[in-house]
């Protein structure tokens, strides 16, 4: 089991540089931050963005893989982001997880004077940006033209570090997006599917891996060569909201398979609210055993 944690990019960096260094030292095995121009009830505040974020932690870490949860097609183009993807991924020294998801139904989906799509009309897009986008970075000289996004003579050199591409860990919750992880992804992440209490959530996160398992076996795939991610505060209850329920969670997620959940750095209000003590005692007093769950 592998344990990850998010940081909100809610904060300048002079502030957060020092979880992205925490989280390294107490041993994640891997760190991510959210791709939006401005997220839910934290839209008014302040908001930084993700490819410089996590180009700069690139700079003060050595070890911990470093993601987007998860690039969003809202505001992103195959074609440009390739080339972020491909920088940051040459600073990190190949330790970059690229999280990619259909694109979300707030904020991002306006600012840029467009319309909310159907979630139909939102995998149609997303899927075309996932082909659009692995094409660019594996192949030189793309040229596409799809209905989303159009390519003409893009150019991939030098290309990742990680090979052939960096690693896609997709967000999927359904059936469409779950063909496209098993197709694309390196991995694959979950939600789970809302719920009033925890049983309900659980039991959504069970029927969910088990339709994973199938998408996989539709496509061929080793079930052994796709990592499975499962994000904890998903649930009702915060994940951190003490170590025991913490160790709980993993627990739990581990029996169902997956090889990696992700908490988030616990915020003062609003969302993810908690005690920065419960992290630091997750991560100082648990952490290495529940890594072998």
């Amino acid at each position: 089991m592998r344990i990850g944690i998010v940081i909100l990019g809610d904060q300048r960096w002079a502030q957060s540089r020092h979880r992205w260094t925490q989280a390294e030292e107490w041993g994640f095995d891997h760190a991510w931050t959210y791709d939006h121009l401005g997220w839910r009830d934290l839209v008014d505040g302040p908001w930084f963005d993700s490819v410089p974020t996590l180009t700069a932690a690139a700079t003060v870490t050595s070890r911990i893989r470093l993601g987007t949860l998860v690039a969003s097609p809202n505001f992103r183009h195959p074609v440009s982001f390739a080339r972020q993807v491909t920088a940051l991924d040459d600073i990190s020294d190949g330790r970059v997880l690229l999280g990619i998801g259909a694109g979300g139904i707030g904020f991002d989906a306006t600012v840029l004077g467009g319309e909310t799509l159907p979630p139909r009309v939102r995998v149609d897009r997303f899927t075309e940006f996932t082909e659009l986008l692995d094409r660019v970075l594996t192949e030189d000289g793309t040229t596409w033209r799809g209905e989303w996004y159009a390519a003409v003579d893009a150019r991939n050199n030098p290309g990742c570090v990680q090979r052939p591409r960096v690693p896609f860990v997709v967000a999927a919750n359904g059936p469409r997006s779950m063909r496209l992880a098993a197709t694309y992804g390196q991995g694959w992440v979950t939600t789970g599917l809302g719920g009033d209490d925890l049983p309900s959530w659980w039991q959504s996160v069970t029927d969910l891996s088990a339709q994973f398992d199938r998408a996989l076996a539709a496509n061929d795939r080793d079930p052994a060569t796709v990592d499975r991610y499962l994000s904890l505060d998903s649930a009702p209850l915060f994940s951190l909201s003490s170590p025991d329920f913490f160790a709980d969670q993993v627990g739990r997620a581990a029996d169902l398979g997956f090889t990696d959940v992700i908490t988030h750095w616990p915020r003062a209000e609003s969302w993810y609210a908690g005690d920065e003590a419960v992290l630091a005692e997750v991560a100082t007093g648990l952490l290495p055993e529940l890594r072998n769950a």
